[in-house]
């Protein structure tokens, strides 16, 4: 077995999890907005209780028919089409949430903080809630990303972004009762994006 069909497309930071063992198993993990399942190979193949939602049927489907094939005695109503912050999975029944290039798709603040506080939710106590999002740290200087409104920005690639910033999320951080496990980490990406990986740990 080679390491693509091993690990699949995972997030590099997501795999940096695994390796520190904060991603464990035993332990259930959620992954809001999975798209087709790019960070969920390896957990399929291991055997974790794996739960999944995603807006885009297509994308459900194929991460189904993943799953069906890694890991056959998961029930298919684990992935479920849904949208972040209308997830229907109950409270506190996880030990991890994954959220991987999804918080910048909020149209907005209202809607930013409803999906994260639905993820946050299903987040048991001393869970980890792994953030990888755009942000503007790294880009508070650059004309290529155009302002629309509030965090709203015009991207290179034409398309608009909502980006976070630091401030926002320890103050969000902060509101969680959350701890930090890892300083905030943002990659910029040749001027175009900035990517910032955001790890909370859930009080006991």
């Amino acid at each position: 077995m080679n390491l693509v069909e091993q690990f699949g497309s995972i997030d590099i930071y997501v795999f940096d999890q695994l390796l520190r063992g904060n991603i464990a198993p035993g332990m259930k993990v959620l992954d809001a907005g999975c798209g087709g399942g790019r960070n969920l190979v390896y957990l399929l193949r291991e055997g974790y209780e794996v739960f999944a939602a995603d807006a885009s049927a297509e994308a459900v489907d194929h991460l189904r028919s993943v799953a069906s094939r890694l890991a056959p005695n998961l029930p298919q109503e684990n992935f479920r089409v849904e949208t972040v912050e209308g997830m229907s999975f109950p409270d506190e029944f996880v030990d991890v949430v994954i959220s991987n290039a999804v918080m910048h798709f909020a149209r907005n603040d209202d809607h930013f903080e409803a999906m994260l506080h639905a993820m946050w939710r299903r987040l048991r106590p001393g869970g980890l809630f792994f953030c990888r999002l755009s942000s503007t740290i790294g880009l508070e200087h650059n004309h290529l990303i155009q302002p629309i409104a509030g965090r709203r920005f015009l991207m290179p690639s034409g398309m608009e972004w909502y980006l976070a910033d630091e401030a926002l999320l320890m103050q969000l951080t902060k509101e969680l009762g959350a701890e930090l496990v890892d300083p905030l980490k943002t990659t910029v990406v040749q001027g175009v994006r900035c990517m910032t990986t955001w790890v909370l740990r859930k009080h006991a």
